[in-house]
């Protein structure tokens, strides 16, 4: 189904529901909306707010970004009060989220891993998608990837390493390019290597496509094996583990390698609950957020997922919007 049909046929459901559920359209949602998100998503959700903001013009929406467990962990831990929260990893809603939190999970887009450089990076006029690994070795080379505790592109970073060991038949490999990534090498969230590469003070930093796209930055594209990006090579990316720190001091979780898949919740105690629905409905409309994130590098997914049991737990007002998969 196309791309233009599949869009119709989601805001012709969006609007029988209004005419149908007359309640759905009462009063014009308002106020303040708090949404937590992952930082790699803060270029399209900065578009797509301006959008949403002209069309709801009594909301004004507050946006916090950051590694998506660390944000999710503010609400769970921490207590700080939101209405929406979008993770780069749907499963860190699930694991942090569901079921004290929220009651269900939507799974939007997805990315790819690159390795992003730029002009005054060293060696940026030979590294090429074949001897990415041996520039990463060479001495004096500095590059780095985010806090995998913090941020899943900092976990799928290390899933990628440790897929090109096993994809190039290299053993050892994800051990000797990790001694030559100092710790210092590790920031807490993804787009704060940006900054470091068109400093100079970095040479490559590993980010998502989209980010990549976003910042004009450039990058080396990877085999589908080790990118992260293909639903069907996920036995292979499942041979790729990473323990991230747990809940409490002391405590470890194994995130297992899979294809990247982004995820959106509304939290159950939301202080806006009206105007997290017409956001979340504007960003399932294939002709609204979802747009933006294609135009932005995105893959959205069209029509965005759930499964059976969220389908259950949703507002009636995003449901037809959204597609069963599980």
């Amino acid at each position: 189904m196309s791309y233009r049909i599949t869009a119709f046929m989601a805001c012709l459901a969006m609007a029988l529901v209004l005419l149908v559920a007359p309640g759905a359209a009462q009063a014009e949602p308002s106020g303040k909306l708090i949404i937590f998100h992952a930082g790699s998503l803060s270029v399209p959700f900065a578009a797509i707010e301006k959008n949403f903001e002209a069309k709801y013009p009594k909301v004004d929406v507050l946006r916090e970004a950051g590694g998506s467990t660390k944000m999710a962990r503010l609400i769970s831990e921490v207590g700080k009060p939101a209405d929406i929260m979008a993770s780069a990893d749907y499963v860190v809603i699930d694991k942090t989220l569901i079921p004290k939190f929220a009651s269900w999970n939507v799974r939007f887009a997805s990315n790819q891993m690159v390795l992003c450089y730029t002009d005054k990076s060293k060696f940026a006029d030979e590294i090429n998608s074949d001897n990415w690994a041996d520039i990463l070795l060479r001495k004096g080379v500095v590059w780095g990837h985010s806090d995998p505790n913090l941020d899943p592109c900092g976990y799928r970073s290390l899933m990628v390493l440790q897929l090109a060991e096993k994809f190039y038949n290299r053993p050892g490999l994800y051990e000797k390019l990790l001694a030559n990534r100092p710790e210092k090498n590790i920031r807490p969230k993804s787009v704060e290597l940006i900054s470091l590469l068109q400093a100079g003070h970095m040479d490559y930093a590993w980010e998502y496509l989209s980010v990549a796209v976003q910042h004009d930055l450039k990058y080396v594209t990877l085999d589908n094996h080790l990118n992260l990006s293909d639903m069907a090579m996920n036995d292979f990316y499942a041979s790729a583990k990473v323990q991230v720190t747990g809940k409490k001091p002391g405590t470890f979780i194994e995130r297992t390698g899979k294809s990247i898949t982004y995820g959106i919740t509304k939290i159950d105690k939301a202080p806006n609950p009206e105007a997290a629905d017409a956001f979340l409905a504007y960003l399932f409309d294939p002709e609204g957020g979802l747009k933006i994130l294609k135009e932005m590098g995105q893959p959205p997914f069209v029509p965005v997922r759930t499964t059976a049991a969220g389908m259950a737990k949703m507002p009636a007002s995003l449901k037809p919007l959204v597609t069963v998969s599980e």
